[in-house]
């Protein structure tokens, strides 16, 4: 129907300007229409006239007349379009509309639904109801108290075939541990440590520059430690352990001692535990550790001289609590004897600021000595930990009756270990700890001193850096002040003697004030095994000279230490 559109108005267009050529109406003579066809003369400039039949006349005629009727029914053909489209538009308004109102009725309902509605019952079913809520609450509670009993059941069970089937595995590993001996239920591990050094110093009294018991003791070599150590569980209720030392000192002198024996306690309520036996105390993080799990080839300046070279430890118990807390949280109280080597600061049988030891003797609890620590780590980020703790030692001294001694201390331990660290590289660990110790010492008429209390304090800083799988660089600063006055009048005419031989005293026990930094750097082959090289610049601050020393540390390891505290 489109074609008939551009028809119409060329067709209008020739009609409007030809048809008046050839068919004309002269209205310019009569003033009427004249129907009869135009006799024009040809050859006139003004009008052009064109001859045709009336039958060709009439058929244009016809045609335009059916044009007519074509449009007309064009016309109506789009009227009646546009009238059921205007109906359709009606039509879909109104069903917009109870659409909307059916929205609007649905959205009602459903907040009407979700509005609580008051619900009225009688007292009697409310007090059933209630009655019933109790009952199930006595039941309940009844589930759990069984419920913790057969698991306590189940726990002991647990460990009983722990033990029995640990004893029936192969142990040919390197890594396992070896049994010894078993009976039973019970069963035993063992290990053997090798520990020693080589090296040289600037000083010759290198016992005396070290001090620590464990400490290269001479220059070339020293046999450090040879410790065997016995572990395992006794029966489901306690765990063993006994560490046997050989030592040759450097007079060629050997000897062996128990370091360790103790049993502690593994099934507990209420997250307790007890150590009884001979043991290292709980005092700072480095004290408790055995010589192979340090870091550096010596002792700190501070422990050897607060705590003494051996380490404060004794015959005594320990009893601890785990509290129930997010992030770990332990809490240490040791009663132990307050007398012998083991306890330096305390009733040991040494000479103490000029004064000579006597020999004291236990009349009630107040001549125990006693240790509370209390330790807590939080994890940082998914990277970092941090250990934090807090210790003091309370006892008796050997001055004298009624003179007692406090050594108390502070402790921080940081690590960083990367999420995607390998075999526990690379890292970086921060450790630090410092001390103070108050000491009453007692009048000696013999050395004409009088009562006097003394007051000292050191630390020591190390920082560890595991930057290669095997490697770790290490860097540590030790401080311990000094009571310059005091050692020497101990010490006076043992030093002159000295002074005269051209030797030097390193100013332990109260000692001179003194200053070390010890950087060094460890090789682990393996887990069993580790090579370490250290160099110590000592600063003898109160005696006015420095002392270098260079040390090479070995060590081997025959079957599995138990693991060591975190």
């Amino acid at each position: 129907m489109r074609w008939l559109l551009y028809l119409l108005p060329i067709y209008i267009f020739i009609v409007q300007n030809f048809v008046p050529s050839v068919y004309s109406e002269d209205t310019s003579s009569t003033g009427y229409h004249n129907t009869q066809p135009v006799t024009t003369v040809k050859g006139t400039k003004e009008t052009r006239e064109i001859s045709m039949s009336k039958g060709e006349f009439t058929q244009i005629m016809d045609q335009l007349q059916g044009m007519k009727s074509l449009i007309e029914t064009m016309k109506q053909d789009y009227d009646i379009r546009l009238n059921e489209m205007q109906e359709k538009i009606v039509s879909l308004e109104k069903e917009k509309e109870l659409l909307a109102v059916k929205v609007h009725q649905q959205t009602s309902a459903l907040q009407e639904e979700k509005t609580p509605k008051a619900v009225s019952i009688e007292k009697e079913t409310l007090d059933e109801v209630t009655k019933q809520f109790a009952e199930l609450e006595d039941q309940v509670k009844d589930i759990e108290t069984n419920y913790g009993s057969q698991l306590e059941e189940m726990q002991v069970k647990i460990a009983s075939t722990q033990s029995t089937a640990s004893l029936t595995k192969d142990t040919r590993s390197p890594t396992a541990p070896l049994t010894l001996w078993s009976s039973g239920k019970n069963y035993m591990n063992i290990s053997f440590d090798g520990l020693f050094s080589v090296g040289a110093s600037t000083d010759d009294d290198v016992d005396s520059l070290f001090g620590g018991g464990h400490d290269p003791n001479q220059r070339g070599f020293t046999l450090q430690q040879l410790e065997t150590t016995f572990e395992g569980s006794v029966d489901p209720y306690f765990q063993g352990q006994a560490n046997i030392l050989f030592q040759i000192d450097n007079e060629g002198e050997s000897f062996l001692e128990v370091e360790e024996a103790f049993l502690t306690t593994m099934s507990l309520p209420l997250n307790l535990q007890v150590k009884a036996g001979t043991f290292f105390t709980e005092f700072g993080r480095l004290n408790e550790t055995h010589p192979h799990t340090w870091d550096f080839v010596d002792m700190p300046l501070v422990n050897n001289r607060f705590l003494g070279t051996d380490g404060l430890r004794n015959p005594g118990a320990r009893l601890s609590w785990l509290a129930p807390t997010e992030n770990y949280t332990e809490l240490f109280i040791a009663i132990q004897d307050s007398q012998g080597e083991t306890a330096h600061s305390f009733r040991s049988e040494e000479d103490m600021f000029g004064r000579e030891a006597v020999e004291t003797d236990v009349h009630n609890v107040r001549d125990m000595l006693y240790t509370p620590r209390i330790k807590t780590a939080f994890e940082l980020t998914d990277e970092q930990t941090l250990l934090l703790g807090s210790s003091a030692s309370f006892g008796p001294n050997s001055t004298g009756s009624d003179n007692d001694t406090i050594v108390y201390g502070t402790d921080i331990f940081w690590k960083w270990k990367p999420v995607n660290a390998e075999a526990g590289f690379p890292f970086i660990t921060w450790q630090t700890e410092v001390m103070g110790r108050r000491f009453e010492a007692g009048e000696d008429e013999e050395s004409g001193l009088s009562r006097d209390v003394f007051h000292n304090w050191g630390a020591y800083s190390q920082v560890n850096w595991g930057f290669k799988k095997r490697w770790v660089a290490g860097l540590r600063a030790d401080y311990v002040d000094g009571l310059e006055e005091v050692f020497v009048e101990e010490h006076e005419e043992e030093h002159e003697e000295e002074e005269e031989e051209g030797h030097h005293h390193g100013g332990e026990g109260s000692g001179f004030e003194r200053l070390r930094l010890s950087p060094n750097i460890t090789f682990y082959p393996t887990e069993f095994s580790k090579i370490r090289l250290q160099y110590n610049y000592d600063n003898i601050l109160g005696d006015d000279r420095t002392e270098h020393s260079v040390f090479v540390q070995f060590e081997f390891l025959l079957g599995s230490h138990g693991a060591h505290k975190f």
